[in-house]
């Protein structure tokens, strides 16, 4: 898991006059609206004695938003969307608070129907933008709502079965690619390059796959058994995939993944079309990505272990999984950049002694921080160096 990235923290429709808790990257976060209607997203722990800010209140009432301040169930602080206590009712409503009664506070944006939040400390110049989708409001495309998908393994297997193209035969009878014949199946090759505004990769690929039927597709007919599909990622968490049953209809397809923590995902999944525009094939269109989907978890959920191996020496890899093998020489570099999460550490003192925080971008031009930054790997490689 890697601070310094984008991450789907809620949908919008989710997202209304009550604050809703979310963990991500392993600790606790919180998102709310404030009096304007805009969204925030701040650590959850109150620096105050521990209290949840997204947690229930005593008899089950839900945690409460005051003048645009999410307020703590415990003592009653009330902290803005900045992260900013303003208010301590035991000193008094409206005196000065101390200056380390702060939060984490994340920039956010809200697009496609989704509350995003950078989860780390980088300076807005040097952060990778939030994925632009070039679709998103064209006419000429629509979108279905957003599908989220709760799942039981780590993040980097999902990515890694999105990007997949020899599971489809298998795992996707669906696709009516069922037919293989031994005798001359094959993963035809492909090439991988390095894309997406230099935070990924792409690649395309052409599958067999049975002609469309022309009742169906109307002119649009595809005569040929081929189809091409590929995608690419954008950052550790973000997965793009292309299908074009024909060279004019294609699906594009979005999948923003959340870490909650190692071993469970929970995928926003944003599916673009440019044909069969009318609002009633939504519903169908929804049904059977759900259908999709559910075969893959169903395999993943087996799969051990759980988190993809740090060395590709632990699997056997063949050309088939190029994708697979670019994917995490990307993972590689963001590991350079010190944006691992050390989880050994972090498990080791977690809700023991130790509240952590995700560090926002205002721990690099402030001080007076209460919650600790959550380890990361380069913090290892600087302890080691100063004992040594």
């Amino acid at each position: 898991m890697y601070i310094n990235f984008w991450y789907p923290i809620v949908r919008s429709e989710d997202l209304g006059d009550q604050p809703v808790k979310q963990m991500v990257l392993g600790v606790n976060l919180v998102a709310f609206r404030d009096k304007d209607g805009k969204a925030a997203v701040l650590s959850d722990t109150c620096v105050h004695r521990g209290g949840s800010l997204g947690g229930a209140w005593s008899a089950g009432d839900a945690p409460r938003i005051v003048d645009g301040c999410i307020v703590c169930p415990y003592h009653g602080w009330e902290f803005n969307g900045k992260g900013e206590c303003v208010n301590i009712p035991s000193i008094g409503y409206g005196n000065k608070t101390p200056a380390r009664a702060k939060v984490d506070s994340y920039p956010v944006e809200e697009k496609y129907g989704i509350v995003f939040a950078f989860l780390g400390d980088l300076p807005e110049e040097e952060r990778p933008p939030l994925l632009e989708v070039e679709e998103y409001g064209d006419p000429k495309w629509r979108a279905n709502s957003v599908l989220i998908l709760e799942v039981d393994y780590n993040y980097e297997r999902s990515i890694e079965n999105a990007l997949d193209p020899a599971h489809n035969e298998f795992v996707h009878p669906t696709h009516g690619f069922t037919g293989i014949n031994r005798d001359t199946y094959h993963v035809r090759d492909y090439d991988t390059e390095d894309h997406n505004q230099g935070w990924g990769f792409w690649f395309m690929h052409r599958f067999n796959a049975p002609p469309l039927k022309e009742e169906t597709w109307g002119d649009t007919r595809k005569e040929s058994g081929d189809l091409w599909a590929g995608g690419g990622t954008y950052g550790p968490n973000t997965v793009i995939t292309h299908i074009n049953p024909t060279p004019v209809m294609g699906f594009r397809q979005y999948f923003f993944e959340q870490p909650v923590d190692e071993t469970h995902t929970r995928i926003f999944f944003l599916n673009m079309r440019n044909f069969m525009l009318e609002p009633e094939m939504d519903g169908p269109i929804h049904a059977r990505n759900k259908e999709i989907a559910q075969q893959d978890i169903d395999v993943l959920l087996e799969v051990y272990p759980t988190k993809t191996p740090m060395s590709n020496a632990k699997e056997v890899l063949v050309p088939a999984d190029k994708a697979i093998v670019a994917y995490r020489e990307w993972l590689e570099k963001f590991d350079n950049n010190g944006w691992r999460i050390d989880t050994e550490a972090f498990k080791a003192r977690n809700n023991k002694d130790t509240a952590f925080a995700i560090p926002c971008p205002e721990r690099r031009t402030s001080k007076n921080w209460v919650l600790e930054s959550i380890p990361t790997i380069q913090d290892r490689v600087e302890r080691k160096a100063a004992a040594e």
